[in-house]
């Protein structure tokens, strides 16, 4: 190997590890509760569900269980090993992603890594234990994949059967195309200027519209057949998601959270001014799509971060060489040697505590988040069972009181639609017509924190009594519906 095969694999080595500590994440996202009773109501029924079970407002309606198969692999860890399963796996699939960026990169190693662990850096909004790091991952192989199909076009082979996993994975598969489509449309407009001649680009256009096609071919094999050649389109036009779910909102500058995204975002503008050579259109529209794309939504800097960093470590000024940041001196070598292995074993072993913190933490990270008393009380107290909880709440309660109780609203917010989720909204924020809400919902139970205004109406409210109280949640009851119990209602 030559000396620069070497230092791509240090770096790897290095960056790997580093990334392992840096992406792991605590199982407390607020999705991960009905992703994991979806996975245990599969196992448990032998079916994926294609009407929703856990709400009392839109049960038996269609639902597009689209990240059915993530929730059966996260129920799977889930009851093999419990949180520090969920924790290790969704570390490693993130790094994973990273990684691949990595071996994108252009240019010196140390400068490739460097840029890495920004990308990362910039990308943390993002991270999580959810099915979204599914879709990182197979956007960063699909680059991989299409970038390297210049030299090796058989490698295109694999994108079928990997979207095939994705469309069931999750919706972001739209990704994979709409990634594949720029970058063809770019050679093809390279082509057109003259910057490359048509009889070198066309094999390469024909190959990634004839990948397109198959992939759009596949769509429909999965358990919601055709519905999902729309759903990611109506995702992204849902004005409800956008005004509810922070990851759906444009970054906001002032918060230091996105500092790193402004930093990658000048270093890109700054050496792309710097380059001596204008990027590719096949680069080039990529890039700017997924720059728009990130600016618009949160929940899109990680794709943007994918096509950006290779762009910048391309352009990076290449004087400074490895060899001259570091002078071999005559017996230096192996000294460096062991250097290095002893860097990659102390990273090795703070990934490691890492895990083991976050593992150990767990519980009292999910105690200080979500309402876990007021939950208590609700199992034992055999309360009425049509439950209001609180947005963020309504997964932690579909895997803890499913089935006594179902719940109004939840996470998957594309099945309750854009005027349902302004109606709980309205509800919350005790808008004209919120007690109309409750009334014809016939709600009597709600599960909200004491600081909403929903909890100060209800308090004032002598329909209404706080069965239960902490600092953390207050649980009030409709008057009059406390001898209610399941079987009278819903049959249970």
């Amino acid at each position: 190997m030559t000396i620069l095969a070497n230092s791509r694999l240090l770096f790897a080595a290095i960056l790997l590890f580093g990334l392992l500590a840096m992406t792991a994440r605590p199982a407390t996202d607020p999705d991960i509760w009905w992703h994991l009773r979806t996975g245990q109501w599969i196992v448990d029924t032998g079916h994926i569900p294609r009407t929703d079970p856990f709400s009392f407002t839109r049960q038996g309606s269609p639902w597009v269980s689209h990240e059915w198969l993530s929730d059966f692999i996260f129920y799977g860890l889930w009851k093999l090993a419990g949180p520090p399963a969920l924790i290790i796996f969704s570390s490693i699939v993130t790094a994973a992603g990273f990684l691949l960026l990595y071996w994108r990169c252009p240019g010196e190693p140390y400068i490739a890594a460097a840029l890495t662990a920004l990308g990362a850096w910039a990308s943390a909004p993002c991270w999580g234990t959810r099915p979204q790091m599914f879709t990182f991952l197979l956007a960063s192989l699909f680059l991989w994949l299409i970038e390297r199909s210049d030299d090796r076009p058989r490698l295109l082979l694999w994108i079928p059967l990997l979207f095939l996993f994705w469309v069931n994975l999750h919706a972001g598969f739209a990704l994979g195309p709409a990634l594949i489509f720029l970058f063809a449309t770019g050679l093809a407009l390279e082509a057109a200027t003259g910057i490359s001649p048509w009889s070198t680009v066309r094999p390469a256009v024909l190959r990634l519209v004839a990948a397109i096609l198959v992939c759009l071919a596949l769509v429909p094999l999965n358990p919601n057949g055709t519905t999902l050649y729309r759903y990611p389109l109506d995702t992204l036009r849902s004005s409800g998601i956008r005004k509810l779910i922070v990851e759906w909102f444009s970054p906001n500058f002032h918060q230091w959270l996105y500092t790193p995204l402004l930093l990658v975002i000048v270093l890109l503008l700054v050496t792309v001014a710097w380059s001596r050579s204008p990027l590719r259109a096949r680069v080039l529209l990529p890039l700017v799509a997924m720059c728009l794309a990130a600016l618009d939504a949160v929940r899109h800097i990680p794709i943007f971060i994918l096509v950006a960093i290779p762009v910048i470590a391309g352009a990076f000024p290449s004087a400074l060489r490895t060899s001259q940041l570091l002078p071999n001196r005559p017996g230096e070598p192996r000294l460096r040697q062991w250097f290095n292995a002893v860097a990659i074993v102390m990273l090795a072993l703070f990934a490691l505590v890492r895990w083991t913190t976050l593992s150990l933490r767990q519980n009292a990270l999910v105690l200080a988040q979500f309402p876990d008393q007021a939950v208590m009380f609700l199992r034992t107290a055999r309360q009425p069972p049509r439950l209001f909880a609180y947005y963020d709440w309504g997964g932690y309660a579909i895997w803890n009181l499913y089935p006594r109780y179902l719940v109004f609203v939840d996470g998957r917010s594309d099945l309750y639609g854009d005027k349902f989720l302004e109606e709980a909204m309205q509800t919350v924020t005790l808008d004209k017509g919120w007690h109309a809400i409750l009334d014809d919902w016939n709600v009597d139970t709600v599960l909200i924190p004491p600081t909403a205004a929903l909890a100060q109406g209800l308090a004032l409210d002598s329909r209404w009594t706080a069965a239960y109280r902490d600092s953390q949640a207050v649980v009030f009851l409709r008057n009059g519906s406390r001898a209610q119990v399941l079987s009278q209602t819903l049959g249970y």
